[in-house]
């Protein structure tokens, strides 16, 4: 049944409304990303003075042209690990737009969902960006002293942040925050193994780049999915306003 969530997701890559997210949250990343680097250049020539006078060298004039230069490579370097969890973080910030294109193509009986508000979506989309760097940050360790184990440390741990944190902003559209939790809880290891297929992309250079406009649609079709059948106690979970 995920395998299917995935697969009706990818058949809706062309849609108009994917692909404005997609290029929406690659040019606010790639904005953002440079608005970073030009501070950090602007800081770095501010605190460097033009010349440097060493003993046994003399006046150096250049000091600021190499540090301008090897700020620029450590820019490049952290922008491929940036890349993703930044652009999550914008996506993120459209995703009603990929949930509504998926409801109005597989779920035309649906009474349209109440949009998130822009101040709620920048904060969770905020929480996500720091929770998902810090994250992977900690397992570092993890990754050295279990290298062999390294790339399922990796799918596990991004699997459950992805999974976690698209089911709930996808069910909050429909049932509010509380009741979202709950959802989530009942069915985390769903979840979890359609956030783990998600995270397994993550990897691979420009494929990576559309992982949270698949991630976004995949969880929609999941989240309707399983509100459509009962739970264990007998409940049939369906979205109160249809």
């Amino acid at each position: 049944m995920i395998l299917s969530d995935i697969a009706k997701a990818l058949s809706q890559l062309g849609d108009p409304r994917f692909r404005r997210v997609l290029i929406l949250g690659i040019g606010l990343t790639f904005g953002l990303l440079f608005a970073v680097y030009a501070v950090v250049l602007w800081l770095l020539n501010w605190l460097m003075p033009d010349s440097v006078t060493l003993p046994l060298v003399g006046t150096v004039t250049w000091v600021d042209d190499i540090l301008s230069g090897a700020s620029l490579v450590l820019m490049l370097g952290l922008s491929v690990f940036l890349m993703v969890p930044v652009a999550s973080m914008f996506t993120s910030l459209f995703l009603d737009d990929v949930a509504d294109a998926v409801e109005d193509l597989h779920y035309p009986d649906l009474v349209p969902a109440p949009h998130v508000s822009f101040a709620d979506g920048l904060r969770d989309s905020a929480s996500f960006l720091g929770v998902l760097i810090a994250a992977n940050i900690a397992a570092f360790a993890a990754y050295l002293l279990f290298l062999p184990l390294a790339p399922f440390i990796f799918i596990a741990l991004n699997g459950f942040l992805l999974g976690r944190e698209y089911f709930q902003l996808v069910a909050m559209r429909r049932l509010g925050r509380k009741a979202a939790a709950e959802a989530r809880r009942r069915n985390f290891l769903q979840i979890w193994i359609a956030g783990a297929l998600m995270a397994v992309p993550l990897t691979v250079p420009v494929l990576n780049l559309i992982v949270p406009i698949i991630g976004a649609a995949t969880f929609t079709h999941l989240f309707h999915r399983v509100q459509s059948h009962p739970d264990a106690g007998g409940r049939t979970h369906r979205d109160p306003r249809s």
